[in-house]
């Protein structure tokens, strides 16, 4: 039988600890690589979508992959019925034209409801959202929130809030394939956006926080609530 010696041993262990570390470096590398990557393409797709309507989001991609569709119709900001813009700040983030991205009040808010059980509830900003829908997948992870905060800082600094505000209202989602305030606006209306009145505008800006599930149920008396409270706010919403 082989005699293992302390010596033998002790040479061997180094070994094992540099493949160790060797490992840790090339992850860490690669890890590192791919945040530079992440980066540098969205701080490029910023800058064209600054001046380019966007042609696609994940979330689009996911309604086309899973057999819903894809309907949407670009439509500026100065087309949109401006009762369709001030339900929606109302309805999704009312501090939009005084924040930088982020709502802490909002979140603060969120974060005790969600303490004490029920549904989880966001304190997201247009930004965010934005940010969210435009560039990343829908998985759910703390680094995935740490992209969404980069991207928010760079839609902020590089955008003006009134450009945020117009991609934002056609990228949403408003049904079963359906993206955009056009789209929405003659999938349930059979009109144009240009063409909404207030109370239109005010039930489909109810719709944001869940469009699949109104899409099915478009007489849900919880909508019809929402649609009360908006019509309340809409008034005093400023749009940039």
């Amino acid at each position: 039988m082989k005699r293992v010696t302390t010596a033998s041993m002790n040479w061997k262990l180094p070994s094992a600890r540099f493949r160790r570390l060797a490992i840790t470096f090339r992850l860490g590398w690669w890890i590192a690589r791919a945040i530079i990557w992440f980066v540098l393409g969205s701080v490029v797709l910023t800058a064209i979508y600054r001046f380019v309507p966007p042609p696609i989001t994940f979330t689009m991609i996911g309604d086309v992959v899973t057999g819903r569709g894809l309907t949407k119709d670009w439509m500026s900001l100065d087309r949109t019925d401006p009762n369709m813009a001030r339900a929606v700040i109302a309805a999704e983030d009312s501090k939009f034209c005084q924040h930088h991205g982020f709502d802490f009040e909002a979140i603060e808010k969120a974060m005790r409801r969600n303490a004490r059980g029920g549904r989880i509830r966001g304190g997201s900003t247009i930004s965010q959202q934005l940010a969210k829908n435009l560039f990343l997948s829908p998985s759910k992870s703390y680094f995935r929130k740490v992209e969404e905060a980069i991207i928010t800082l760079m839609l902020e600094n590089i955008w003006s809030k009134r450009r945020i505000f117009e991609v934002y209202l056609n990228v949403i989602e408003w049904g079963n394939g359906v993206f955009g305030a056009e789209a929405a606006a003659r999938h349930y209306y059979n009109i144009g956006a240009a063409q909404l009145g207030a109370e239109q505008s005010a039930r489909l800006a109810g719709m944001v926080p869940n469009p699949r599930l109104y899409d099915k149920n478009r007489g849900a008396p919880g909508l019809g609530r929402k649609t009360a409270i908006i019509l309340g706010r809409m008034p005093s919403a400023e749009v940039p």
